[in-house]
């Protein structure tokens, strides 16, 4: 029998290749001799690097990073044969900020920046970038800045790229440029719809769980629309789904460096192969910390999903936590949706053992998917 097992991450439990693991080591308690690929998944945001790292085999480099606020900070990428992966949220993350020290207007994207001419440096010149996580607001253009791009104002002055600084904007020069971002290739790992601007904008959608006050997010959507005002790209780029996200990054990327914008999820299905994996598979074993009716809005399990189901390999889930509208699932290919918590614990221990609960939980999967065979019933 061959199982490929491709979990997500179960958060604050495991990584998504320690869920592969403990998936594959169920099965094989049952069937010793059973096919069983480990591919770990996810989607734009957090873990995103690790999965693909893993899946790829690539190595992972440090390099030093300014955070949203110049402060020092370190970045984690991966890296292999001119292919960089990273997260924006490694730099820029919103985890990295104090509630306390959150003030949008300041924030910029230069770590982002600093993080891919550290690639540009070791050979990258193919970018598969997950941008969920931000705490900015900026539109890319601190971004934009590390890589060359300056932004000035009426007197010639050059700005920061702040949203403070980019209410004064009045011209952009992409000559300086490096011409290595300029030639490279960027996917983006980008699971909103939002364009750049107004009531569904960056800023009045993701501001305010930034920090924004309601006087924030009116100067934000302010600056952006002077941004996108200036480089003549109101009714164009600005307009694109997926322009808002991560705080306008969506729109520097495609504005400036012909990135392409898709789902998370599938980005990493597309890079992992994991329809080459799944073919004359039986089953696929995924899962994640907690399921949901939002399940299939973009997030992991929709991407394998997708696959699957064209395949016609029958999917089992298997989730820390079963929520509202999670039955809907089995309209899309899933035909098990197993929690793997067994007994009354606290969230505490649940999260502690969570490997030994879903290693434990694949093994009763097997065991009546095999039942069921034996009754006829596969």
């Amino acid at each position: 029998m061959k199982i490929v097992c491709a979990p997500d991450s179960f958060k604050e439990s495991m990584s998504a290749a320690e869920a592969a693991a403990a998936l594959a080591e169920g099965v094989h308690r049952v069937l010793p001799d059973a096919d069983c690929p480990q591919v770990p998944m996810a989607d734009g945001g957090e873990g995103f690097t690790e999965s693909l790292a893993d899946a790829l085999d690539l190595g992972m480099v440090e390099a030093p990073v300014t955070d949203a606020y110049g402060g020092p900070a370190s970045a984690r990428f991966a890296l292999a044969d001119g292919v960089a992966v990273m997260e924006c949220a490694q730099a820029i993350g919103l985890g990295m900020i104090l509630a306390e020290r959150r003030r949008l207007r300041e924030a910029t994207t230069a770590g982002v920046g600093q993080m891919i001419l550290a690639a540009l440096d070791r050979g990258a010149r193919e970018f598969l970038i997950g941008i969920g996580g931000s705490a900015t607001n900026d539109g890319g253009a601190g971004m934009l800045r590390a890589l060359g791009v300056r932004f000035t104002d009426d007197e010639g002055a050059e700005l920061d790229g702040s949203p403070a600084s980019l209410v004064r904007l009045a011209a952009v020069d992409t000559t300086g440029l490096d011409p290595r971002a300029r030639d490279a290739v960027f996917r983006i790992a980008c699971d909103v719809d939002n364009p750049l601007l107004g009531d569904r904008g960056a800023s009045a959608v993701y501001g305010p769980q930034k920090g924004a006050s309601p006087e924030d997010v009116e100067f934000l959507d302010a600056a952006l629309r002077r941004l996108a005002a200036v480089c003549g790209h109101l009714d164009s780029v600005a307009a694109e789904e997926g322009a808002g996200a991560a705080g306008g990054l969506g729109y520097a990327f495609r504005a400036f460096l012909g990135g392409r914008l898709q789902s998370g999820a599938d980005l990493v299905v597309e890079a992992v192969e994991l329809a080459r994996t799944i073919e004359g598979a039986d089953f696929v074993f995924t899962g994640e910390g907690a399921m949901d009716r939002q399940t299939l809005m973009g997030k992991t399990l929709s991407g394998i999903a997708r696959v699957a189901r064209p395949a016609g390999v029958p999917v089992v889930a298997f989730a820390g936590r079963l929520g509202e509208g999670v039955e809907e699932l089995y309209d899309h290919g899933f035909v098990g949706l197993v929690p793997i918590v067994a007994t009354i614990t606290t969230l505490e221990d649940s999260l502690r053992n969570g490997r030994q609960a879903l290693a434990d939980a694949a093994e009763r999967a097997v065991r009546l998917i095999l039942a069921g065979r034996r009754t006829g019933n596969p």
